[in-house]
């Protein structure tokens, strides 16, 4: 539950940076009218195609995520020390106060933050400006617990992102596809849904989750 938690907080964390016209993604591949990606547009029919079209949709967002590029594991002394910085928020009771006060962005910084039954803010998330392609998350005491590494070509659709705990082990990894649609995997490459919009689908388009920061 924890690792959902931390996932959807990213949705909702990356729509504060995100500008892209879909209009000019290029196709991904060659398609047909029951694919995933057609030309010029995007479209999502997860719960009209087959079953096998399914699979190779799961196969295909696998295949790009975890490349033979991956890290599953930093050496954590490595890892903690390439994010020496940002281990400890040396501002915490006045990031603390700002999200708690619905405050989502500053002139240097996007906020976001989770609640625990709608009242106790339990974590919360940092995107610098002048860094949008990682994102630090911490408890209520500013100590961090995870880091999100976008790709390269962050905030242009579609990107890539990979979830790390502090101690350099991977988290998660999720292809984004566009603000809609979002294809989401655990650290040992099994699917956990397809995000449209608010819902989530599984392998067998049946839906399991919903959200309410879409």
């Amino acid at each position: 539950m924890k690792k959902l938690v931390i996932l959807t907080l990213l949705l909702m964390l990356g729509k504060t940076a995100l500008s892209a016209d879909l209009d000019t993604i290029p196709p991904e591949k060659n398609a047909d009218e029951n694919s995933i990606v057609l030309t010029g547009e995007l479209v999502f029919d997860w719960l009209d195609i087959s079953q096998v079209k399914r699979d190779e949709a799961i196969d295909y967002y696998r295949s790009l995520l975890f490349d033979e590029n991956t890290v599953y594991k930093y050496k954590r002394k490595a890892f903690r020390e390439q994010y020496k910085d940002h281990l400890k928020d040396p501002k915490f009771k006045e990031h603390y106060m700002l999200v708690k006060n619905g405050v989502k962005e500053t002139d240097t910084e996007n906020l976001c933050g989770f609640y625990y039954k709608d009242n106790l803010l339990i974590s919360y998330a940092i995107q610098y400006k002048d860094d949008l392609k990682t994102v630090y998350y911490y408890d209520a005491y500013g100590h961090l617990r995870y880091i999100d590494k976008f790709s390269d070509n962050y905030p242009n659709f579609p990107y890539m992102s990979k979830q790390y705990r502090a101690n350099g082990s991977l988290v998660s990894a999720i292809y984004f596809m566009s603000h809609d649609m979002q294809y989401m995997y655990e650290s040992d490459k099994e699917f956990k849904g397809a995000w449209y919009k608010d819902k989530m689908y599984d392998r067998h388009a049946k839906q399991t989750l919903t959200r309410t920061n879409w």
